[in-house]
């Protein structure tokens, strides 16, 4: 079993890495984290990090950073690029998310999102398109806070509970 987390170098998806590597660890399963490159597209790029303003399109640079994005925040997990073309219609990043989804059994999709709102299908990302297949559950993160693993390790865990009366 995996779980999967679409990884774009947000601070949303980086904190849906961050809770998909709490619950790997809870639960022992692998994390894989995916990102799709439309290739040679350099604004694409900029508008989420992967360039700096000045920069032209470089793949291996693309993919090196966010490799480290990943390894700064989930150094245990896999990770997977996949190129699209540059001009790739919609819906493409989300078909090929779920793709891999299915070739690796995902048992749970991470999904950093602000517009998870109250209705799935109103994220204006991938999201939308990666929530709507049914072969796996979907985790929304909204906040970029740490998790509950994260905040329970912080000295926040409830008192323990007494123990039962048993009969002699």
């Amino acid at each position: 079993m995996t779980f999967l987390v679409p990884l774009d170098g947000s601070p949303l998806a980086e904190a849906a890495l961050a809770r998909a590597a709490e619950a790997g660890d809870a639960f022992d399963e692998d994390v894989l984290a995916v990102s799709v490159i439309p290739t040679g597209n350099a604004e694409y790029a900029r508008e989420r990090g992967w360039l700096e303003p000045n920069e032209e399109f470089d793949l291996d640079r693309v993919v090196s950073r966010l490799h480290t994005r990943l390894t700064d925040t989930c150094p245990s997990a896999d990770f997977r690029h996949v190129v699209v073309d540059r001009y790739a219609p919609s819906g493409t990043i989300a078909n090929r998310i779920r793709g891999i989804a299915h070739a690796e059994d995902a048992a749970l999709v991470f999904v950093g999102s602000e517009n998870a709102g109250l209705i799935v299908t109103s994220l204006s990302s991938v999201g939308s398109g990666v929530a709507a297949d049914d072969a796996y559950d979907v985790v929304i993160v909204r906040h970029r806070g740490p998790g509950i693993v994260a905040r329970r390790d912080g000295g926040h865990r409830r008192p323990p509970k007494s123990d039962f009366y048993l009969p002699e």
